[in-house]
């Protein structure tokens, strides 16, 4: 029985057809690939066949500049009066002036005294206990 070998139309190896009728490709990988080749000249975002002009590149221009920095303005001018001030981003000024607002020294109350009559306080920087006269 002679077999009959095909030339794939893609990569153009001799292969033994698989199916009844005449294939044109080895595999469904060369199928593909030959379908994307022939279809390659339409842009694929619109579907349309490209007629040989370029696609126009815009430039940037100083009214452009101003509508995008207008944008932005005009949405953040509407984000700060929406946003509730306890859920605004803390900045580092609130951060310090938090840090400032605590003190360095806290009394340890479930110490007791040492005899000289100095009380245990805590302090928040070194985070060791220390005996001082009066704090306060």
């Amino acid at each position: 029985m002679d077999t009959k070998y095909y030339s794939c139309q893609y990569c153009h190896e001799d292969f033994l057809p698989k199916r009844r009728y005449v294939q044109k490709y080895c595999c469904d990988n060369c199928r593909s690939k030959a379908h994307h080749q022939k279809n390659k000249i339409t842009n694929q975002s619109t579907s349309l066949p490209v007629t040989g002009t370029q696609n126009k590149i815009e430039k940037m221009s100083a009214a452009g500049i101003g509508n995008a920095a207008a944008g932005v303005l005009a949405a953040d001018v509407v984000k700060s009066l929406i946003t509730k001030n306890h859920n605004k981003p803390a900045t580092k000024g609130d951060i310090l002036a938090l840090k400032k607002s605590y003190e360095r020294y806290h009394r340890v109350l479930n110490m007791p005294r040492k005899p000289d009559g100095t009380l245990p306080y805590f302090d928040m920087e070194t985070k060791y206990i220390v005996y001082l006269k009066d704090y306060r």
